[in-house]
């Protein structure tokens, strides 16, 4: 008479084969946080330029005289929410209005509190010095108020 082995795996078989499923996990958790880091990164990166590209735009405009310029202003805009709003051609009054973006982008880096997107940026006025960008009269340029330090090792505020 035969016995029939009794078909499966053992229970060291099964033990082994969940150890390295584990390791495997441990291994592709740093991996996953990490490209979540650099998805916000490309995020915040591309958000940048947007906004600057919007800020030079509203500066081209401002010099060609396609927008009122206050007399003794820089010609850049005084808040964020400006771009957005769009402002009237002047050269072409009752004409369609200047936008120069469709809605003021959220820092990526910023917590997800309930302000609004304008208020996560932190502001340079073109009167401020580079090395101290301070708010004032316009919006020269825009950074983050993140902290954090980001994977090339330099700030997000200094991107």
């Amino acid at each position: 008479m035969r016995i029939r082995a009794a078909r499966g795996f053992t229970l060291i078989e099964l033990c082994a084969a969940l150890t390295i499923l584990a390791l495997l996990a441990l291994g592709a958790v740093p991996m996953i946080k990490v490209e979540a880091q650099r998805s916000k990164e490309r995020e915040l990166r591309g958000t940048l330029f947007e906004i600057r590209q919007a800020l030079d735009a509203y500066k081209r405009a401002s010099d060609e005289g396609l927008i009122a310029k206050v007399a003794d202003g820089s010609g850049y805009p005084p808040d964020l929410t400006v771009l957005a709003r769009g402002l009237d051609n002047i050269k072409t009054p009752g004409g369609p209005k200047m936008y120069f973006l469709r809605r003021v982008p959220r820092d990526p880096m910023a917590p997800p509190e309930l302000v609004p997107n304008e208020r996560t940026w932190g502001y340079r006025s073109y009167a401020s010095r580079p090395e101290a960008p301070a708010p004032g009269k316009d919006v020269f340029d825009v950074f983050s108020l993140s902290t954090g330090v980001g994977l090339n090792g330099v700030e997000y505020r200094r991107w």
